[in-house]
């Protein structure tokens, strides 16, 4: 089947349930203004709550609606959300804002043992002009190497089980992945190509926010004819969260 060239912009970032490093300030407003500065057609977010009583009862200006609706507001009229970690008084997770319609999503467990609760958040997108659907997945996984290649495995097995082997692909999130194991696995595993590592030799560096060192966050991309990174400013991002956020154009 062949489609006209088609083009859209991705973003993915670590919100930190709204708050700086540290949690030392509230910034949930600011951090949605440099969100729509973007003007992403497609966002990922992570570490962003649906619900938590107990701090929008003491933290002023608390959104009355759920984080990612509120990041969503009127530029994203798409938005799909997956709890990971669930408490008493709320719950985190991930979220999906899209101009595109989303026809549908799933929330996967990808929790292995213990306390640390991980999912990955599959939306299936209908992009107009574009006759296939897209998949775009929302990924935070562990903090412990045998975790992490474990969910990456059950990652490739999304892909490669569930989504038509033509469709496009677009994976994007906090990998915790600061031995760069994803790279190999992914591609050898599912095609799937990180676009910083493919354009620059190594994927970028993005924790900590203020001095980034670490290779946490990736965008990975199957089925895509060019894929470009998008440069996004030093400030105001340096202070916004602990993880510096990725941007990239994914043409089809």
């Amino acid at each position: 089947m062949s489609h006209a060239p088609l083009s859209f912009r991705v973003l993915t970032v670590n919100t930190h349930k709204g708050f700086t490093f540290f949690n030392r300030k509230f910034i949930l407003h600011e951090l949605r203004e440099a969100v729509r500065a973007v003007a992403a057609d497609v966002v990922f977010l992570q570490e962003v709550h649906g619900a938590n009583e107990k701090l929008g009862a003491r933290v002023a200006n608390w959104p009355d609606t759920p984080q990612y609706e509120f990041m969503a507001d009127t530029l994203w009229p798409e938005f799909a959300y997956g709890s990971n970690a669930v408490y008493p008084h709320g719950h985190h997770g991930n979220a999906v804002l899209s101009k595109f319609p989303i026809l549908r999503y799933e929330n996967r467990d990808v929790s292995i043992s213990g306390p640390e609760k991980r999912a990955l958040l599959h939306c299936v997108l209908q992009v107009p002009g574009w006759k296939s659907d897209v998949h775009a997945i929302c990924v935070h996984l562990g903090l412990r190497e045998p975790h992490r290649l474990k969910q990456l495995r059950l990652l490739c097995q999304l892909v490669n089980t569930e989504i038509n082997h033509d469709d496009p692909v677009v994976v994007a999130g906090d990998f915790n992945d600061w031995r760069r194991r994803a790279h190999a696995v992914l591609e050898r595993e599912a095609g799937l190509k990180e676009v910083f590592e493919q354009a620059d030799g190594r994927s970028a560096r993005t924790f900590p926010a203020r001095y980034p060192v670490l290779q946490l966050d990736r965008i990975y991309v199957r089925n895509a004819r060019v894929h470009s990174p998008v440069v996004l400013p030093r400030h105001p991002w340096s202070h916004l969260s602990d993880h510096a956020p990725l941007a990239a154009e994914i043409s089809l």
